[in-house]
C-alpha cells in the first residue's frame, strides 16, 4: 500500500528572523541607544555653561576697566601736553613785551615809518595769532586784578575809582595776564564836612568890653567908710 507524498516545504535561504526580548525589540525592530547621553550629562552642561559665563562676564569687566584706563591715561597726556604748549608760547610772549613796548613808543613819536612800520605790524600780528591780547583804556573802571594803580588823584568827574590815564598797556593770554595794564586812578572827591566853630562866651575873648568878666555888670562897688 503506497503512502502519499509528503507536500514540499520551503526553506527559507536568508538569516532566519531571531524573536528579541520582550520590550521595544518585541516586534523585530532594533533601537540604538547608544547615542543617548546619560542621565549625569545635561547637569555637567549647565555647570559648564555657567562657569564660561562668568568667565566671559569677568572677562568683559577687565575690558571695560583696561578702556577707561587708557581713556583716562589719553586725556590726562592731551591735558599735559597742552599745558606745555601754553607755557611755552607765554614764556615767548613774556619776553617780548619789552619789544612791544618800544615799538608803542616809537609810534607814540611818529618814528614808525617805511620798512620799520612794516616790521612792527608783523610783529604784532604773529604775536596776537599766538593769542597775546591787550588791555587797558583810559576810562575803565580799576580793577586790581588788571590794573596796577601807579598814583592816585581825585576828581569830581568820576563817580567810582577810575582809570585816567594808560601808563602802559596790559597784556593777557586767554585768562592769563602776562602784565596788568599801569594806570593813574582817579576817585570821586569828597568834600569836607562843614565844622561849626566852638561858642564863644560873649564876655570873654577879644570883643568883650573893659568890664568885661565874671562880675561884669553887677552893682557892688568897693566898700565905703561909714562916718558917725
Amino acid at each position: 500500500m503506497s503512502q502519499p507524498n509528503p507536500e514540499p516545504t520551503e526553506v527559507d535561504s536568508g538569516n532566519p528572523e531571531v524573536p528579541g526580548p520582550a520590550g521595544p525589540g518585541a516586534a523585530g525592530v532594533d533601537v540604538d541607544v547608544s547615542h543617548l547621553p546619560a542621565a549625569e550629562e545635561p547637569a555637567i552642561e549647565n555647570d559648564m555653561t555657567a562657569e564660561l559665563v562668568r568667565q566671559l562676564d569677568e572677562r568683559t569687566v577687565d575690558l571695560q576697566r583696561l578702556q577707561a584706563e587708557y581713556v583716562n591715561y589719553r586725556r590726562r597726556v592731551e591735558r599735559d601736553r597742552e599745558a606745555v604748549r601754553v607755557a611755552a608760547t607765554v614764556n615767548v610772549l613774556t619776553g617780548m613785551l619789552v619789544v612791544l613796548d618800544d615799538v608803542e613808543r616809537a609810534r607814540q613819536h611818529g618814528e614808525l615809518t617805511g620798512g620799520f612800520k612794516a616790521v612792527a605790524d608783523s610783529l604784532e600780528r604773529t604775536m596776537t595769532g599766538l593769542g597775546l591780547e591787550r588791555f587797558g583804556q583810559t576810562g575803565e573802571a580799576f580793577d586790581p586784578r588788571v590794573h596796577e594803580a601807579l598814583s592816585l588823584e581825585y576828581s569830581d568827574e568820576v563817580d567810582g575809582p577810575t582809570a585816567t590815564a594808560i601808563i602802559q598797556p596790559g597784556y593777557r593770554v586767554g585768562d592769563r595776564v602776562l602784565r596788568p595794564a599801569r594806570v593813574i586812578v582817579a576817585e570821586p572827591s569828597v568834600a569836607p564836612e562843614s565844622q561849626s566853630e566852638p561858642g564863644v562866651d560873649a564876655g570873654v575873648g577879644p570883643d568883650a568890653g573893659p568890664d568885661a568878666g565874671p562880675d561884669a555888670g553887677s552893682d557892688v562897688g568897693p566898700p565905703t567908710a561909714t562916718v558917725d
